[in-house]
């Protein structure tokens, strides 16, 4: 800060500037720790951190997207639509708090229940959003159901999705602007056949952004008026980003708002995005490319910008198959390791961190692993980690330790 002395303009507008960013600090609820007492804590250097693990529920079925809940529990979604709390006091419930078994389409490996998450109000309403392949034909499905009434579930967004069960996406989260983001995959098979990565027509290869508070015609909800493409003719309103192969978990960042995307390559990269607010509109290049690489020529536009990942790695350096993408921590138990995003591979299992960089660009590392086929990664109440693990059908609670440099 400037030790100058300031004209009263200067200072009106100083405070200005210090009123608002306390307005928009996050909650500790959210957070786990203010954003002020997080910058009076020194982080370190990434190849200082490790992550270790700790199994804490077994038994799970093909579990498959985990959320926190604002009274400590974890909700964690199985991929045939059963849908179980863990308390780290109580453990794995013996019963589903939800089933939408009757609803979820689970033919093929990448068909089911595919993303949960809670209403900003949920300790009043109850109310979870989710996103599933939904039957008969395994169009992927928004919808949004109390999680004590299910057969009230009220479907808000559809996208066919009838040719091919793979790439589906289905994450879905909230963003501190109170807008309820979700991702799609490009319609499946290999090679983007739709050719929908870069259609702005069409919801797949997307991640859209919509008002659920809203009701606006016949649709029951509304899209924000700063969407990118809402006066595009053509384009989908409801699109945020575009130009995604299959987004296998995306985070919001809550100091922030802005988007982390694990996005699945063809068959060579795999891809971290890091999409700020301000980039809404963002073509992250599938199928033109697959990482920075061109894939299809064919798919490349002249003039049209492309957004580069933060981070990609290779499969054959590291024996990985499919990104799974993470989130940044904001929890209190390792304050070094605060501003760090965190995601895996499924088939690699590494912990791969990427963290950005004050003046500008990202820096990155390996630091550890997770357990054996980790499909999803998410934070507590309190911002502390969890994983997932597929077949085994684990869940790990996830924590920091700070190791000497090699």
């Amino acid at each position: 800060m400037s030790r100058r002395r300031c004209r009263p303009a200067s200072m009106l507008a100083g405070l200005l500037v210090l009123v608002l960013s306390v307005l928009l600090l996050p909650s500790a609820s959210v957070s786990g720790t203010t954003a002020a007492g997080a910058s009076h804590t020194r982080t370190v250097p990434l190849d200082e951190l490790t992550v270790v693990y700790e199994q804490v529920a077994f038994g799970l079925r093909r579990p498959i997207a985990l959320t926190g809940l604002p009274d400590g529990r974890m909700l964690i979604a199985e991929k045939d639509g059963l849908v179980r709390a863990y308390h780290p006091d109580t453990g794995l419930a013996a019963e589903p708090v939800l089933d939408l078994t009757a609803r979820v389409d689970t033919s093929g490996n990448e068909r089911g229940l595919l993303g949960i998450t809670p209403a900003p109000n949920f300790a009043q309403t109850g109310i979870l959003y989710v996103s599933y392949t939904s039957l008969p034909a395994g169009a992927v499905t928004l919808a949004r159901v109390p999680i004590s009434a299910p057969e009230r579930l009220q479907v808000l967004l559809t996208q066919e999705h009838a040719e091919y069960n793979n790439h589906n996406g289905g994450q879905v989260a909230f963003g501190r602007d109170g807008y309820l983001y979700w991702s799609l995959g490009d319609g499946g098979h290999a090679n983007d056949p739709f050719k929908a990565g870069q259609d702005l027509g069409t919801l797949l290869g997307k991640i859209v952004r919509i008002d659920v508070n809203r009701t606006c015609g016949a649709k029951p909800y509304c899209v924000p008026a700063d969407n990118p493409f809402v006066r595009k003719p053509g384009a989908r309103p409801e699109i945020w980003v575009y130009g995604l192969r299959n987004p296998w978990r995306f985070s919001v960042d809550r100091l922030d708002n802005s988007l982390w995307i694990g996005d699945v390559g063809q068959g060579l990269v795999e891809e971290i995005n890091h999409i700020r607010p301000w980039q809404r509109g963002a073509n992250l290049g599938w199928s033109c490319r697959e990482g920075t690489p061109v894939f299809d020529p064919e798919q490349c536009r002249p003039g049209v910008k492309y957004t580069d990942p933060v981070f990609e790695y290779e499969h054959f350096m590291t024996e990985s198959c499919s990104v799974t993408g993470g989130v940044v921590y904001r929890g209190s138990a390792t304050p070094e390791a605060w501003g760090t995003y965190v995601a895996s591979d499924y088939c690699s299992t590494l912990a791969f961190a990427v963290r950005p960089k004050p003046r500008g660009g990202y820096e990155s590392a390996t630091i550890g692993g997770f357990p054996t086929q980790p499909t999803a990664i998410d934070a507590d109440v309190h911002g502390e980690l969890y994983v997932l693990s597929d077949l085994p059908g684990w869940l790990s609670r996830v924590r920091f330790e700070r190791v000497q440099p090699t």
